[in-house]
């Protein structure tokens, strides 16, 4: 078979790999790539408005499908721009393949134009990262980087294109398999240690279940939910874990962590057995690391062995899939006896409950109680802040309707490209993006891309006119000295905070969403959400914004601060 040039071999393997969006942005060095994908018809390219808001969008199509995200740029600042978005995907553990033009091999290291050591700087912020050297080396790279991505805990993998290897003539074909000498993912479970961890279980008086956003990654839901119903054994979740059972489910206690329900961080810390599936026990779970969970001895199922006991040492661990080790666990469990353990979380949610002064004045929980109301199914998508966590108190999960955030980079600017790829991977599935007035605005130009091809995501914005996460810190640690935390604030103000009227806030959102023939809707009390979630799903192709005015003063509480104990929980102010 005749020789083909790398970039027809990139875009062939596009094929081979049935990857059906790209988001690309075009530039110098990756030009030839994208005379070939014109040339095709197999997978489609989505132009964004800015590299961060495509990588994004690719983290959004791959969390809501389950399938391998893929972008495209070109060097220099185009590769820089990802950088970002290669980190979230790496904390949450999402499958991407990145690929990134470059500069001749003959020009690298000699400062050309647009030249970026792209894979030295993402070398450690995602999966694997390398240069393509040789253009008979191309076809297996790609190969083994769809591969790299999507087994064992899923990543984003970086491919660095230079142009010399991807005009030159090389093989046409492209491997239609794998072999990795030094990556051979574990996924069966050890069947000794699963035994070892029922017996534990079985002994325990006070056990919970610890669930992260691995059991979403392997799709162990359901499986866990037999798992919970069988043991009858109460079940706390962290952020990314959050739906994995229904929000109604008896098991269920709810969020743990800085900003979990107080019955949820209670049961931590008085549990005698925790059994955690699928996390990574970062700081914002544990806080204070030797004050976690002291009465209990634990157990850790987790695909990726460097996750156990790196931060907390557990008692059992066990390196498996998921779902894998969960179906095994189904095998042998039994009911659990623990009515008195249950009986006590339940007064302490009786308590301490989630909830806010819920009236005729608009707060966050109107409005998710508004979305629990007229959304049974759909795809929630929330940007970084506190309009996030209100999103994990009071948003209420089922199988039907799934949420996806930035959780371990907690990157603003996430919401909204990653809606625009939530809903390309689910065009029959409503898309609602969550956002606060702050994080919009770092990719809002994404509009763009909504409404040339027809999206008809509900956009949703908490408007208070601040950073609301950061001034909330500051009222509650720092004296109330609101440092950079106001976006409303003009020349004007400086000095006469208090003592003048606000200005107007900028920008006039209304006009924005006008501006990219978007319909919209300000919404400033209580009794308007209902009918400003109606007029949003009327639209069936364009997105509709709605401004949601909320009280700058609105907390999100509990919360531990940063380096305390679970227990010591700021429950009111």
């Amino acid at each position: 078979m005749r020789g083909i040039t790398g970039s027809k071999l990139l875009v062939k393997a596009l094929k081979e790999e049935n990857v059906e969006y790209i988001f690309g942005y075009p530039g110098g060095y990756a030009t030839d790539i994208f005379d070939e994908l014109y040339k095709q018809d197999h997978t489609q390219l989505i132009l964004p408005r800015h590299e961060q808001g495509l990588i994004h969008a690719a983290d959004g199509y791959a969390r809501s499908t389950g399938k391998v995200g893929v972008c495209l740029v070109t060097s220099g600042p185009g590769a820089t721009n990802l950088v970002t978005g290669i980190s979230t995907a790496n904390y949450d553990s999402v499958p991407l393949v990145c690929f990134t033009g470059q500069v001749p091999l003959h020009l690298m290291g000699n400062d050309a134009f647009q030249e970026v050591d792209i894979v030295g700087i993402c070398r450690n912020i995602c999966k694997y990262a390398v240069t393509v050297r040789n253009r008979e080396d191309l076809g297996r790279i790609i190969k083994e980087a769809f591969y790299i991505a999507s087994t064992g805990r899923p990543g984003p993998v970086l491919i660095d294109l230079p142009q010399n290897v991807m005009k030159e003539i090389g093989p046409s074909e492209y491997p239609d398999s794998v072999n990795i000498r030094s990556y051979k993912p574990n996924y069966s479970a050890h069947v000794g240690q699963l035994k070892k961890a029922i017996r534990m279980l079985e002994k325990a008086k006070r056990p919970l279940f610890m669930v992260g956003g691995g059991v979403h990654i392997s799709g162990a839901e359901e499986a866990f939910g037999k798992l919970a119903a069988t043991t009858g054994v109460p079940v706390v979740t962290t952020i990314m874990g959050k739906g994995v059972l229904d929000a109604d489910d008896p098991q269920l206690v709810g969020c743990m962590g800085m900003h979990g329900c107080y019955a949820a961080n209670k049961a931590v810390s008085e549990c005698d057995l925790l059994f955690s599936i699928g996390t990574r026990f970062n700081d914002r779970i544990t806080g204070k690391l030797y004050e976690f969970a002291p009465k209990a001895q634990i157990i850790h199922i987790d695909i990726d062995t460097a996750s156990i006991s790196r931060n907390v040492t557990v008692h059992v661990p066990i390196v498996a899939d998921a779902k894998e080790a969960i179906d095994k666990l189904n095998e042998y469990v039994k009911p659990i006896e623990c009515e008195s353990w249950k009986e006590r979380i339940a007064q302490w949610d009786k308590e301490y409950p989630l909830g806010m002064n819920v009236n005729n004045e608009i707060t966050p929980q109107n409005i998710l109680d508004g979305v629990n109301r007229n959304f049974d199914e759909g795809i929630i998508v929330t940007d970084v802040g506190q309009h996030q966590m209100w999103t994990t108190q009071f948003l209420k999960l089922s199988p039907r309707k799934k949420l996806l955030t930035s959780g371990g980079l907690g990157t603003m600017g996430f919401g909204l490209p990653a809606a625009i790829g939530a809903q390309f991977g689910n065009p029959d599935k409503p898309v609602i993006c969550i956002c606060g007035d702050g994080g919009f605005q770092m990719t809002e130009q994404e509009l763009a891309v909504a409404v040339a091809w027809e999206l008809p995501i509900t956009i949703c914005i908490m408007n208070n006119a601040s950073l609301g996460m950061v001034r909330q810190m500051q009222k509650l640690f720092y004296g109330k000295r609101y440092s950079g935390t106001c976006l409303n604030m003009h020349k004007s103000c400086l000095g006469n905070c208090g003592a003048c009227e606000c200005p107007p806030y900028i920008p006039d959102f209304q006009k924005l969403a006008a501006a990219y023939d978007i319909p919209s809707v300000k919404v400033t009390s209580a009794a308007e959400i209902d009918e400003a979630f109606v007029k949003a799903k009327a639209e069936t192709k364009r997105p509709f914004l709605i401004e949601f005015i909320i009280d700058k003063e609105n907390l999100v509480l509990p919360m531990v601060r940063g380096g305390d104990a679970l227990e010591d929980m700021i429950l009111e102010c």
